[in-house]
């Protein structure tokens, strides 16, 4: 066993996790600071322009996340830096890759299509694509409801809900290393190791995505402002983040140990529960806001309760013993 390898199998984990998952963490976290001056540009165009970015950055999201496991342009703007941005980080990373200072470097002559290959990377990328996937159809349903309230309510849902979506790369920096790490416990067969690491991280990404929700949840006033200066658009924002808010400590929990299950080669809990959140969020949200006359307020409530089932159902099934079957 190379000396690498036994680090990560002997280190204590919560150090580990730190170290592997911060530069990815400072990572996201800047591209979470662009995303949201990007919302307030747009928000500077008024409420029509936020309710339509709303519709788009659902689809966005989906192609970052699917990735990652000018004066006078108006909102055009604001699709052609992300478009621009993306294009040259991809173009920075490959040059990097393929430098001679790296442990592992790309070569142009492996460029080649490998069926074997092929197979071990879908076997890892199928289940983890229907995380991103499931997430975006259930903001785009939730969207697609809320737009039937009006572009106020629109544009105010737009703020707090991408909030929501950029909890999933902020947290991805630290599943991305709870992946590797459950992973080589698992594969070394210490099913007692990969199950700390699970709960060492999941405590962590509760902990990061509770605090953020928390926060704007209790001082909504402290930074909505700053997107729109619509009252009611406002008043429809700090509803959301009020109620939903308070439960992303456990889209954190969720969110980690979906990433945590791929390592561990156990992902029936976690998609099943991806896929009961939507059923929950969707059709509690049509209950409640239609059949109840709850309004928006049953949209959100509908999300929230989701958003705890979510989390809920994969943590039991780690509890349960999920991954050492």
């Amino acid at each position: 066993m190379d000396e690498r390898t036994r680090h990560l199998l002997e280190a204590p984990p919560a150090p580990l996790l730190i170290r592997l998952a911060t530069p990815n963490a400072v990572a996201f976290l800047i591209q979470a600071s662009v995303s949201m001056a990007e919302v307030w540009f747009v928000g500077r165009l008024g409420i029509t322009a936020l309710a339509g970015i709303a519709l788009v950055f659902p689809l966005l999201m989906l192609t970052q996340m699917m990735a990652g496991g000018a004066p006078q342009l108006g909102i055009v703007g604001a699709a052609i830096s992300a478009v621009a941005v993306s294009a040259l980080t991809s173009v920075i990373m490959l040059w990097r890759l393929t430098g001679d200072s790296q442990s592992v470097r790309l070569r142009w002559s492996a460029c080649r299509f490998s069926a074997e290959l092929f197979r071990d990377l879908f076997r890892v990328f199928a289940p983890a694509s229907l995380s991103p996937l499931l997430t975006v159809a259930t903001i785009l349903s939730l969207t697609t409801i809320v737009a039937g309230f009006g572009p106020a309510a629109l544009a105010g849902y737009g703020i707090g809900s991408r909030i929501e979506f950029l909890l999933v790369p902020l947290v991805f920096g630290l599943g991305s290393a709870m992946t590797s790490l459950v992973g080589v416990a698992s594969g070394a067969k210490d099913h007692g190791r990969a199950e700390r690491i699970g709960w060492i991280g999941a405590g962590m990404a509760a902990a990061m995505a509770g605090s953020v929700g928390l926060l704007l949840a209790l001082f909504p006033s402290a930074w909505i402002p700053a997107f729109t200066d619509d009252a009611e658009a406002q008043a429809v924002a700090v509803s959301y983040m009020r109620t939903v808010g308070p439960f992303f400590a456990l889209q954190g929990v969720g969110l980690s140990l979906y990433f945590a299950s791929q390592g561990a080669g156990a992902m029936l809990w976690p998609v099943a529960a991806t896929i009961m959140r939507i059923l929950v969020a969707v059709g509690g949200a049509l209950l409640l806001a239609h059949g109840f006359g709850w309004g928006l307020s049953g949209v959100f409530v509908a999300a929230a309760g989701a958003m705890a089932l979510y989390g809920i159902i994969i943590a039991w099934a780690v509890k349960l013993g999920a991954w050492r079957r």
